[in-house]
């Protein structure tokens, strides 16, 4: 009886460690891009891994003229987030749509993922699904 319960608390303890993995990737809300979140240097990622519009698309909104000609492919759009409590923080988010970046927060609520971008007291939320 005790390794039964041993291994009931093994398992939910698993379960409950990969529900808390932010890593992979991420359609976002619109379904035009996938987004692969991965960790480097203690901080939180995440780079553009598919775009609907194809994979040659420009960045041509982006404030520096000399960037508008890369492609998106490859770009990250989230950088710098790290983990506080059941959020990452901390970080900035590019708009590919704009040309603007933002303060940003991401979490997990269930399956989903938030996407929280602000300026100043104002944001906007996305919930991006898992690929």
């Amino acid at each position: 009886m005790k390794r039964v319960f041993f291994g009931i608390v093994l398992l939910l303890l698993a379960v409950a460690g990969y529900s808390q993995d932010i890593k992979g990737k991420w359609v976002t809300e619109a379904g035009d891009a996938q987004v692969e979140i991965y960790e480097q240097n203690g901080k939180v990622n995440g780079k553009i891994v598919w775009l609907a519009k194809g994979p040659d698309t420009k960045d041509v909104h982006n404030k520096n003229e000399k960037l508008r000609s890369r492609k998106l492919m490859g770009v990250n759009i989230l950088t710098g987030l790290t983990k506080k409590e059941d959020k990452w923080e901390g970080g900035r988010i590019y708009n590919p749509k704009n040309g603007k970046d933002y303060k940003c927060a991401i979490w997990l609520e269930g399956d989903k993922l938030k996407v929280r971008g602000y300026i100043g007291f104002l944001y906007e939320t996305q919930t991006w699904k898992r690929k």
